[in-house]
């Protein structure tokens, strides 16, 4: 079944993306909270949280073992597991599907890494396309200091080590990211990414995000006290 044939859902998916430190996270997170408190029928899934495949994800991870194919397989069978057994389920429900990451995240690690982009979008060609997807973009510098700040020394996969971009890892994750937003970026017209300026104070980014989402989502028909 192609995109074009969706079968049409009551839910509605909104996705957020951006690089390492851009602060989606922190953004998505405050409208599940905003949109919880207002009573409305709302699920939360994020990347690589599924719990069939995280254990064997995390051992892979952790003894450097996974190839660039192994590693996008892996994403790969943990999004297909949750999008079969919670975003879909949940949009035929009628509720609003939020999610850390979608298969964009996909599309820009997995090419940076030497996957051909043609081959990621049909591995993925059964996933639906958001109804809204915000691309949290902030210059690279502001991304490492805001990652470096978290924490005392950078992932190995996170900077792009097992790619020898570099044997300094701060300059590995500079080049790594720089090469994954330009994937991100490529992307905004091919899928219609909403851009938010991540270097906003994060209460102007979240009035931003929720007046988006009230402009283009009916948020009363998600409200529980609606009957269908």
């Amino acid at each position: 079944m192609t995109r074009a044939m969706e079968e049409k859902l009551p839910g509605k998916l909104i996705a957020v993306e951006g690089l390492d430190g851009s602060g989606k996270s922190t953004q998505i997170h405050l409208v599940h909270q905003w949109l919880q408190s207002k009573g409305y029928r709302v699920f939360f899934s994020e990347w690589n949280s599924s719990v069939l495949v995280r254990e064997a994800t995390r051992k892979g991870k952790k003894r450097q073992l996974l190839t660039p194919t192994t590693f996008s397989l892996i994403h790969a069978t943990d999004f297909a597991d949750r999008y079969e057994r919670q975003i879909l389920p949940l949009l035929r429900a009628g509720y609003l599907v939020l999610c850390d990451r979608y298969i964009f995240t996909a599309f820009a690690r997995d090419a940076v890494r030497g996957c051909d982009p043609a081959w990621l979008r049909k591995m993925y060609g059964f996933a639906r396309i958001p109804d809204i997807t915000m691309l949290f973009k902030l210059p690279l510098a502001v991304a490492l200091e805001r990652i470096l700040e978290g924490r005392p020394q950078l992932k190995y996969f996170e900077a792009g080590m097992d790619l020898d971009l570099s044997p300094d890892p701060t300059e590995s994750f500079r080049i790594f990211q720089g090469r994954v937003l330009a994937e991100y970026l490529r992307m905004v017209d091919e899928f219609g990414f909403t851009v938010v300026d991540a270097t906003q104070p994060v209460h102007r980014q979240q009035t931003a995000v929720r007046r988006l989402i009230q402009d283009r989502v009916d948020l009363g028909f998600f409200h529980k006290r609606y009957i269908q």
